[in-house]
């Protein structure tokens, strides 16, 4: 089979991530292979590829937003069927026993699995994944538009409930691409009034056709002030910037894995009066569920940039270099 994988990480310039051939990976006791139809790309495969985040092994094989067919099923595997539509999504593993996961935060477990990293994910023909961590894809999404889903939409569903935005309230979005695009409009359904902050121009406009108040530079202070930011972009320079436009009891919730370093903070300007700083993990399953029903519940739109498969370097490229509007999709 077809498959992309990091060979050497590096500058997405210096051409990372080469096209192999593969065998095809045959699926084990309770788990499924899927025939890969589109994969979404994720700012987290251009920090494998870029050496951001340290690779779990050689030469793996990208992508975590994954959509497809099951063409095969493991040992003892029954909760989907050959033919069924399947995604495959960052989490792939927890181990069900550390107090973490007991309490319902697998988000948090001590001995995780992700798709991508760990073990090879979606920039090829097939994929194979365990059927507990697989998800049933909404019939109101086709497989492109589907793929976004299964990551951006969901880290962008659990950053948003981590800021506690009030009912009603002032929402700014630091960075507007996959993620982004779709956690605003969310917020926007639930009432919120939303300002989005990016430094493309492209990105400001699509911010508007979605029904954001306002969209400005990444580094200007919104309209009014703020109830909860989200910083999606990887950039640490704009946490003080983000803390600075939050009105008292504001929360900045940060969605990314991997963000510059952050300046030093002046506590007064940007900490007191109770504003608060919040990462954002992972996610749970319960999270991916509650993330897919409500967006086939509120018909969200996902705008998607297609890419065939032998393009997966391009897409990288243009991901890095903000040419991308929305989500950019592999198509196999």
């Amino acid at each position: 089979m077809k498959a992309w994988v990091v060979a050497e990480p590096g500058p997405i310039s210096s051409g990372p991530l080469i096209e192999v051939e593969r065998e095809p990976p045959a699926p084990g006791p309770g788990e499924l292979r899927v025939r890969v139809s589109t994969c979404g790309v994720c700012r987290t495969d251009l920090h494998l590829a870029e050496g951001d985040l340290a690779p779990r092994h050689p030469r793996t094989v990208p992508g975590h937003e994954v959509i497809g067919v099951v063409d095969a099923l493991g040992p003892g595997s029954a909760r989907f069927e050959v033919g069924q539509r399947a995604g495959i999504a960052w989490l792939r593993h927890t181990c069900g026993r550390c107090r973490w996961c007991r309490r319902g935060q697998e988000n948090l477990c001590v001995d995780p699995r992700f798709t991508g990293w760990d073990t090879d994910g979606g920039y090829a023909e097939l994929a194979v994944v365990d059927e507990a961590y697989a998800y049933e894809i909404p019939d109101g999404f086709d497989d492109e538009h589907a793929a976004p889903l299964l990551c951006a939409g969901i880290i962008g569903y659990r950053a948003l409930r981590r800021a506690d935005l009030p009912a009603g309230g002032r929402l700014g979005i630091y960075g507007f691409g996959a993620s982004a695009h779709l956690a605003a409009q969310v917020a926007i359904a639930q009432g919120a009034t939303v300002h989005v902050l990016t430094r493309s121009e492209q990105a400001r406009q699509h911010a508007l056709q979605l029904g954001a108040a306002s969209a400005g530079p990444a580094d200007a202070a919104p309209l009014e002030r703020l109830d909860a930011a989200i910083l999606f972009a990887p950039v640490g320079e704009l946490v003080p910037i983000a803390l600075a436009a939050l009105d008292r009891g504001g929360i900045l919730a940060i969605a990314g894995i991997h963000l510059t370093d952050v300046p030093a903070l002046d506590y007064h300007r940007h900490l007191f009066e109770e504003r608060q700083v919040r990462s954002v993990t992972a996610n749970t399953r319960a999270d991916g569920r509650q993330f897919l029903a409500l967006a086939s519940r509120l018909g969200l739109t996902v705008t998607t940039q297609r890419y065939p498969l032998d393009a997966a370097d391009r897409a990288l490229d243009d991901l890095a270099h903000d040419r991308v509007t929305g989500a950019a999709v592999l198509v196999v």
